[in-house]
């Protein structure tokens, strides 16, 4: 299994090593540790985090937990963030694993190769946000400007994540398997709805060691204009 995940992995950095501008790439994974089809794209991950363009993060969701076992990180609120993805294009459908590639690439399963092909195309795409994280002690400072100025208003988000935890699965349909999850998101907040015309700056409180991200995307939720990591 890890050398198929790192031989896919090695066909997307391929793809990209000519693209010259690398904008942060969100690859939000909802998965389950219910589901027996998730370990999978849990490992795959894990290999995509190995990617400073990338920010890969897994937001579990909690509507496998009627099978038997209670996923520990899972919460209604990341169920609610897919759904709401579905209705944006009109599906009543969600699925686990699901990837979803810049806020617009939806990816069902354990796809791999097609994950490589749109990051590629993510990689080497443009956008007219300059997003700005500076951390000061306790807080950010959040700058982003937009040129051209946007025509629609975009909501800026701010994420908290583990890095890493290893779970024993007790029950369910992963009984007996022990997995190590990675950028496990633990809050996924609204800070500020930005029309994009004017410069913007705002704070933002950010205690404690956790890592995190400053995320801008369009309303749906839709496109992801721009991303921050913050350590």
């Amino acid at each position: 299994m890890r050398q198929f995940v790192s031989a896919a992995c090695g066909l997307w950095l391929a793809a990209a090593a000519q693209v010259q501008a690398e904008p942060l790439v969100v690859v939000e994974l909802y998965t389950s540790q219910g589901c027996s089809s998730c370990p999978p794209a849990d490992e795959f991950l894990s290999m995509l985090a190995s990617d400073p363009r990338i920010l890969p993060l897994a937001l579990h969701v909690d509507y496998w937990d009627y099978i038997g076992w209670a996923d520990k990180f899972a919460m209604p609120q990341f169920t609610d963030r897919q759904r709401a993805y579905a209705k944006a294009i009109g599906s009543r459908t969600i699925y686990t694993p699901q990837l979803i590639v810049g806020g617009t690439d939806r990816i069902e399963g354990y796809a791999p190769e097609e994950t490589a092909e749109r990051l590629r195309v993510h990689l080497g795409a443009g956008t007219p946000v300059l997003l700005t994280v500076t951390r000061e002690g306790d807080r950010l400072v959040i700058r982003a400007e937009a040129d051209p100025p946007l025509t629609e208003p975009v909501r800026v988000q701010l994420v908290r994540f583990k890095p890493e935890e290893t779970v024993t699965i007790e029950r369910g349909e992963n009984a007996g398997k022990t997995i190590t999850y990675h950028n496990i998101v633990t809050s996924w907040d609204r800070l500020e709805d930005w029309g994009g015309q004017e410069p913007l700056e705002l704070t933002a409180p950010f205690a404690g060691d956790e890592p995190g991200a400053v995320i801008v995307q369009t309303m749906g939720p839709a496109a992801i204009l721009a991303a921050a990591r913050v350590d």
